[in-house]
């Protein structure tokens, strides 16, 4: 048998970098088409541009077909674990909630600090999803708040796609800080320093994209009547997230920013509420998914409205418990002491054989010549999933529900998301499989050959890392050397445009296949991927090329220019 010693990536193997890089772009497109046509079930999409993928990194690209084969197995293994854990161990919790009644109460809780659909768009979509992203990343906010939004009322769609693009701003200090870190590693640059420059990045849009949530659910007119809050929201986040990032540290964030800007807008609603109240749950126009019939995980979700028994105090009080013990658990087992802890006892690492140290990453992507690791690390304690399933477990045993109901209703879990975890998996195969086979360099070299353009282009490489690996950690690790290099080439601070990668791939996260996945799983609106892509497609893009602009201002135009910090 056949084997290979090292294999250097080729990021030009036409000789033509315009045919290099369409080649190299051959199964995103793919993807994203089959999923926005709708004839395509996400799934089968899913598989069939990996194996798009796989010919192109094979015939196209010269990566030998053992090594592609391993990387995809190493990516089918690392989209299983940890983000399809985390999917499908929220689900069960929240179908666990469902079933004893005490998601509807929860319902009722939302609806008595205000029964406004914008306001309560701001508490859990924006606010509380902030908190889990923080917490745990990899997919946790946008399954919980969708979860939650579509138990409140919420069309399938609008849950779906709201979840999404509230999900943007604290991406960039998700899971503790993990994406700074990732950053961090690949370009030497302090993590400290890089946590201060995307805090004078992001805070612009974290007041905008508050205001741009209810703009798209309500309509301009509608997101008038409620600026005020809007504004105690999102304002009250951004100047939480620039005071923590600068002055204290970029791992609590979010959690920081996120607990301010809920306590702020609690405070304010009790002292203000809007003149007109909105009380439609539908997407304003036409809503494709009323009508839509179904629930996050195929749960039924007790009715609202009319003929529903008002929920006592300590009753609403116990539908919280099972949320609070999960956000909590999250906090902890996102912390650095325990994993620290528990990685030493409770992990199990693989060096893949035949691809760990086997393919070499080469200049210009990198400055020198250097193997890609590939090693399994089954830190299965510390995992944010195992997190949830222990909150799950525990809040199912509060609610009184035997043992074995609680094995049964998990082997149903699995069964409902048997194609969600299809679907991610063959998602994280493909984007695994770019990674190692260099196709993901080859369209980070594009994007670096723009010159003077570079800092609007460059915040789009971020962009397009995160659309193509559902994760803005992933993203800085493969393109933030690259950052790096080419910004110093051009003259640029380094350290700005490290930053602008991971500032602007956050506006990538909601077009990610795997993060729709989890969405369209979440709000139980199955097979409507399609539908979800292309409500948030042009969305993604806008504020990808506002923070564009933001970082040529930081780049070329005073006073923005003082905003950034110079190695």
């Amino acid at each position: 048998m056949n084997t290979v010693t090292t294999w250097n990536q080729v990021y030009d193997p036409f000789g033509s970098p315009w045919l290099s890089t369409l080649a190299a772009s051959l199964p995103v497109i793919a993807l994203l088409g089959m999923i926005a046509s709708g004839k395509v079930q996400a799934h089968i999409a899913a598989v069939l541009s990996l194996v798009l993928a796989f010919c192109v990194a094979v015939f196209l690209f010269g990566m030998p077909a053992g090594l592609a084969t391993r990387a995809s197995a190493y990516g089918v293994a690392l989209g299983l674990f940890p983000i399809g854990w985390i999917i499908l161990n929220v689900i069960f919790l929240y179908r666990l909630t469902v079933e004893k009644g005490w998601f509807a109460t929860l319902q009722q809780s939302v609806a008595g600090i205000t029964t406004d659909r914008r306001l309560q768009l701001l508490l859990v979509a924006f606010a509380f999803g902030a908190f889990f992203e923080g917490a745990g990343g990899f997919g946790t906010p946008v399954a919980v708040t969708g979860a939650i939004l579509i138990g409140l009322g919420f069309s399938p769609l609008a849950a779906s796609g709201l979840s999404l693009i509230a999900n943007t701003a604290p991406v960039a200090y998700g899971a503790l800080g993990a994406p700074i870190q990732g950053l961090a590693s690949v370009t030497g640059y302090d993590p400290y320093i890089l946590g201060a420059m995307i805090g004078r990045q992001l805070p612009f849009f974290s007041v905008l994209v508050p205001f741009w949530l209810i703009w798209v659910f309500a309509g301009f007119r509608g997101m008038l009547q409620i600026w005020p809050a809007i504004l105690v929201c999102g304002g009250s986040f951004a100047l939480a997230q620039f005071g923590i990032s600068n002055y204290v540290n970029p791992w609590i964030v979010d959690i920081g920013a996120a607990l301010i800007s809920m306590g702020a807008l609690v405070l304010f609603l009790r002292f203000w509420r809007p003149a007109t109240i909105w009380t439609s749950p539908a997407l304003r126009g036409n809503d494709p998914s009323i009508g839509f019939v179904t629930a996050a995980g195929g749960a039924k979700v007790a009715p609202t409205g009319a003929g529903v028994r008002t929920a006592s105090s300590s009753e609403i009080l116990m539908a919280w418990v099972p949320w609070i013990i999960l956000s909590v658990i999250v906090a902890i087992w996102g912390t650095g002491w325990f994993k620290a802890i528990v990685n030493p006892i409770f992990t199990w690492k693989y060096e893949v054989p035949g691809l760990h140290n086997v393919i070499m990453k080469v200049p210009p992507v990198v400055a020198t010549a250097h193997p890609e690791a590939a090693v399994f690390a089954f830190t299965y304690m510390s995992y944010t999933g195992t997190g949830v399933l222990f909150a799950a477990i525990l809040s199912g045993l509060l609610m009184r529900f035997s043992p074995w109901r609680l094995v049964t209703a998990y082997i149903e879990t699995i069964w409902v998301l048997r194609y969600s975890l299809i679907t991610i998996s063959a998602m994280l195969a493909l984007g695994v499989l770019t990674r190692y086979a260099g196709v993901d360099a080859t369209l980070g070299l594009a994007f670096a050959g723009t010159g003077i353009l570079y800092p609007f282009f460059g915040t789009l490489l971020g962009w397009l890392g995160v659309a193509l690996t559902g994760s803005d950690t992933a993203s800085n690790v493969l393109f933030g050397g690259l950052q790096k290099i080419t910004s110093e080439q051009l003259g640029l601070s380094g350290i700005l445009m490290a930053s602008a990668n991971s500032s602007g791939g956050v506006m990538g996260k909601m077009i990610d296949a795997q993060s729709i996945v989890v969405a369209s799983t979440a709000t139980g609106y199955f097979g409507q991927e399609g539908k979800i892509l292309r409500f948030v497609f042009w969305h993604s893009i806008v504020l990808a090329c506002l923070v564009g602009c933001l970082v040529m201002l930081q780049a070329y135009v005073y006073p923005f220019t003082a905003m950034v910090i110079h190695p």
